[in-house]
This record gives C-alpha cells, structure tokens and sequence, in this order.
C-alpha cells in the first residue's frame, strides 16, 4: 500500500510501498519513523531544507532503494528428470552359447606309395572330385610284373613236381602191403608227396604278394572326396616310407565343427539341468548353428555329435564337435567359424539390455531402478548369458521391477524422475508416465 510521510523539519515527503527499512531519525528530534524498501521510492520536495538536512535524507534515500532493488526471489525447483524405463516380465528363452571353432574334415586320406619306383603318370585333375579306388598314379611296373611272373613260374613247377609224387605215392601204397617196398621206401614217397604240396602253396603265396606289389604300382584314392594339387610329379622317385605324401583326398560333405566349452561353462549347465532352471528344448537341444567367419550365417544348422570325456589340462575347456551337411562344399577344412550351441530353454527368464546394465569401479554388474514412487535406487544383479542385445540376469532383479534403459547419464540415486514405458527392444509405449 502506497504511504506518503511527512517530515515537518526537513520539508520533504517519502513516497513508497508497504514494507519495513530501518528508521530514520531527525537529528533534531526524537521521532523514530519505518520507511518502505520496495523497488520503487521517490522524494518529494515540500519545502526547500537546510543543506545539512538534506544531504543525510538523499543519502537514507539511495540506500533504501538499493536494498529493495537487490531482493530477489527464491529459484523454482527444476522439473523431473526424463527416463525410459523397462518394465520386466518372465519369458522362456531359449539359452544359447556362442564359441569360436575350427572346421575339420570328417576323412581326410594322404595318397603314399607303398612300392619304389619312378612315376609315369598322373592320372587326376588336381582340385576334382575323386572316388575311392580311382586310380591316380602310375608306377613303373616293369621290375614288379617281372617279380610276380617268376613267383607264377614257381607255383607252375610245384604244381608238376607234385604230380610225380602223388604218382609215386600211388605206386608204392599197394606194393608196401604186399610187402613187396620196403616201408622206408613207401615212407620217402609219402614225404616227398607232401614236399610238392607245401612248394604248390609258397608258390602260391609268393605269387599273391607278387601280384599285389605289382597292383601297388596303380596308386588308387582310398577314399572318395576332393583331391588337392600334387606333390610328386611325372618322372619323380616314389619310395615306401618317404616323408611327403603324393597327395591329399578329403571328404567333404559332411563336415565336423570342433569348438572349445570350458568346463566351468559345462558344470553351470549341468547344474541348472538338474536343478530345473534349465529344460531340454526337445529335438533342437542338440541344435547347432553357424556364422561364418564373414559374419554371413551358414543355410544348414547342424547336430551336436559328441563331448570329449577330457578337459584339456593346459586350456580347462572340453572339445565339443557338431556335424553339418556341407553338399555345396562351403566349408573347407580349417576355416575359422562361430557355433551358436542350443544346451536349453530358461522357463522364466528374465532380459534386460545391456545398455542399462553399468559397471562398479570392481568390475560388478548393477542396474537403476525406478520405484513406485518414481524415485532411482541402484539394484546389483548377476547376469547370465547373452541374447542377442540383451543379458539374461540370473539374480537381483524379479518381474515388474522397471529398470532405467535411456538417460542414465542424468539421474543420481534418490532423484525423483518422470519414467516413460518402453517395450522390449527400446520402443516407446504410447509415451505413458509409469508410476
């Protein structure tokens, strides 16, 4: 309310709004009289005062009018801090491990020669396909045809030799009984009979081994596949025993995927199978899948074959092999893949994005949560395995908990915020405030 108050002694009047400013005192009188401090003030001049008097009222004047101007109001509280947040439901999922592997070949067959000799000619494409029993090579087999017809040679002389014997052992079986042959007589007939039985079978043997010398001459593929380039060429000396093979046949289609499951890995399964965290996913429990090493994936999943029953001493992992069908020949032997292994469905699992999951100064994993009454608390958990963009946590979270995925950077435990409702993979539902 606007006052105006007269000074009789110094002749000017103090215009302003409602308010207390300290007293101001005449110095020649004993009134005591409360001036406004607002921000406006003005004097009016009523009369002419005595320089002394008006020098102390202009100066009474300013400070007021100072004090009112610098008052300010007190700052308003700031609004809510905006977040996206995640409420959490239980869903079966399915529990995947990813491992790094090697491709290797399910036959693989080195092509040596099992008899010396120059070689005289290669009978293959190099890079084809073979099949088992083709012939590749040739050997010089003139020194081993020549072997295999003396030991026939042989086996045609016992042959002979036995019908002169078996003669005599004829002529001398009536003759002992008559007692007209001494026995010792009858006795070198029947030795000598069996003589040219047993020379009729070395000849024999000696022939066989002499007919399969000369059929290792023809280097044949034992296994049917794709043959890689050769090592030994037209003219070169094969020998038995030497250290580089001719070539090399592998077998293709299929092919094993060979990975590495540490065994701490393999015990946490084991563990929540029995327990009952984990349930078998029927025939796709031994599902394996592919991603090449060019991050495209492989058409064709593959079968878990087997575990080792070892676990590597010097790594701690067991070797785990699954079997893909490899018609198109994609895999080759030694590439480097990923094998997806399908062990079980989690019934109740619960995922959260691993952009809201931060890390402590230890390295522990901790989650912002935003109560009923819209306020932040920290809440450490215990992940699992990862799905896609999301971990499976496994302890310090249960359903319906609304965890912050967007605008961690801006909130503190204890802050009061304004939650948005997001779906499960970051899309905002209808922009509704939870809580």
């Amino acid at each position: 309310m606007k006052k105006t108050i007269q000074f009789p002694y110094a002749g000017l009047a103090w215009v302003g709004f409602a308010g207390r400013i300290p007293p101001v005192i005449h110095p020649r009188s004993t009134r005591r009289t409360t001036l406004s401090h607002h921000a406006f003030c003005r004097v009016e001049p009523r009369m002419t005062p005595p320089r002394p008097y008006r020098a102390v009222l202009l100066a009474a004047c300013a400070s007021l009018a100072l004090a009112g101007c610098n008052r300010k109001a007190a700052p308003l509280a700031p609004p809510p801090q905006r977040v996206e947040v995640l409420t959490l439901r239980a869903a079966p999922v399915g529990v995947t491990t990813d491992l790094p592997g090697r491709t290797e070949a399910v036959e693989i067959a080195q092509v040596r020669p099992q008899v010396a000799g120059v070689i005289q000619k290669r009978l293959f494409v190099e890079g084809s396909d073979v099949t088992a029993g083709q012939q590749l090579y040739q050997i010089d087999p003139s020194a081993y045809q020549a072997t295999y017809d003396m030991a026939k040679a042989q086996w045609l002389h016992a042959k002979a030799a036995r019908v002169t014997a078996q003669a005599r052992l004829d002529r001398y079986g009536p003759l002992a009984q008559a007692h007209a042959v001494s026995r010792q007589d009858y006795d070198d007939a029947l030795a000598a009979a069996r003589e040219a039985d047993a020379d009729i079978a070395q000849g024999r043997a000696n022939m066989d081994r002499a007919a399969v010398d000369l059929g290792y001459t023809r280097v044949l593929s034992p296994i049917s596949g794709r043959i890689g380039r050769s090592l030994m060429t037209v003219g070169a000396l094969a020998v038995v025993g030497q250290s580089s093979s001719l070539s090399v046949v592998t077998r293709l289609d299929p092919i094993y995927v060979d990975v590495n499951l540490a065994a701490t890995r393999l015990l946490e399964l084991r563990r929540e199978l029995a327990q009952g965290r984990l349930s078998r996913a029927g025939d796709n429990a031994a599902t394996v899948s592919l991603t090449l090493e060019d991050g495209s994936r492989y058409e064709t999943q593959g079968r878990l074959e087997f575990s080792e029953v070892n676990v590597d001493e010097t790594t701690g992992t067991v070797v785990v092999r699954a079997i893909f069908p490899n018609a198109a020949h994609m895999l080759l032997p030694g590439m480097y893949v990923h094998a997806e292994l399908q062990e079980g469905v989690d019934p109740k699992a619960l995922r959260v994005p691993q952009v809201a999951v931060v890390r402590t100064p230890h390295g522990d994993p901790m989650v912002m949560v935003v109560g009923a009454d819209s306020k932040v608390a920290t809440r450490m958990i215990t992940t699992g395995a990862a799905v896609g963009t999301d971990w499976i946590v496994t302890d310090g979270l249960k359903p319906g908990d609304r965890v912050v995925v967007s605008g961690l950077q801006k909130i503190h435990p204890g802050d009061t915020v304004a939650p948005t409702e997001v779906a499960q993979g970051g899309a905002p539902q209808d922009q509704g405030k939870a809580g």
